[in-house]
């Protein structure tokens, strides 16, 4: 494999790694301060790009979330990188066809802008809507694909509102996505300044073995500038494994390739289910010669 032309500043001097503080609501100090460890051991852990996992839970909304926020803010003082959050995104979709559910949506992805106020997060992410069905049938009724456009605008327009003036980014992640394309083209048709595009190289790669999408660097390429954030995971393409970087079949010198391409800097975020893997995934990046 022919490594990057030019090493993306992934990790160590530009500090675009997360540290992902994937907590649920019970265990939210050991697991943030598990995190902070791993990130403090690193020389550059000021100026890292942390990104809160945990808000994006019906359970925690709903309950004394703002104490949990607060907490947050605790354990990441001191930390001066760009923070994000990720977004409610279990049980719904953001282009539902029934108004009842766009207003649920729309309410809890307000709720996930107020966490971004608790604790200054500038990024969210959300989910895109499209799915192997969609791919199979946006053809099949001349309407279909405006009606997709026409229910997520319903839904995101006061959401998009307030992110402007928040000054919080909203990013759209892939998700079972088999055209990387139709997801840039809602985000272009919706027009916001505050709403751009995400990968998660894990389930582009799924998508590519599984359901006939793309390779993660064409998911890369068909974003161009509108990508804001990327998701960096390893799997095998059969499930959303979330493993540590060099553990699956990604082919990560292609996808750093296309980084390298772009003029905008993503949050390159380690989004990985052992947490204990994120140096070993940082030192395999830097073996390959793709992050310094």
């Amino acid at each position: 494999t022919q490594p990057a032309a030019e090493p993306v500043e992934l990790l160590l001097r530009l500090g675009r790694q997360r540290l992902p503080v994937a907590f649920q609501h019970r265990g939210l100090v050991k697991a943030l301060q598990l995190q902070i460890a791993i990130l403090v051991e690193q020389p550059v852990a000021i100026g890292r790009d942390p990104e809160l996992q945990g808000f994006h839970e019906a359970a925690v909304l709903e309950g004394d979330w703002q104490a949990l926020a607060a907490q947050a803010k605790k354990e990441l003082d001191g930390f001066r990188g760009r923070l994000g959050l990720h977004g409610p995104f279990w049980g719904f979709t953001v282009a539902s066809e029934d108004p009842a559910v766009r207003e649920i949506v729309t309410r809890r992805l307000m709720q996930g802008l107020d966490a971004c106020a608790a604790v200054g997060a500038v990024q969210m992410v959300i989910h895109s809507p499209y799915t192997t069905w969609d791919h199979n049938n946006l053809d099949n009724r001349p309407d279909s694909r405006d009606a997709v456009i026409g229910h997520a605008r319903a839904t995101l327009a006061p959401v998009l509102t307030r992110a402007e003036d928040q000054g919080v980014q909203l990013v759209m992640e892939n998700i079972a996505d088999v055209d990387p394309a139709e997801r840039r083209r809602l985000v272009e048709a919706l027009g916001s300044p505050a709403l751009a595009l995400s990968i998660d190289t894990g389930h582009a790669h799924y998508a590519h073995c599984s359901t006939g999408a793309p390779p993660v660097d064409y998911f890369v390429k068909s974003a161009g500038e509108r990508l804001a954030h990327m998701h960096l995971q390893d799997a095998d393409g059969y499930a959303d494994r979330h493993w540590a970087i060099g553990e699956g079949t990604i082919r990560w010198a292609g996808v750093f390739r296309a980084l390298a391409a772009l003029e905008t800097k993503p949050h390159l975020v380690l989004e990985l289910h052992d947490k204990r893997g994120i140096p070993a995934s940082m030192a395999w990046l830097e073996a390959a010669g793709l992050a310094v």
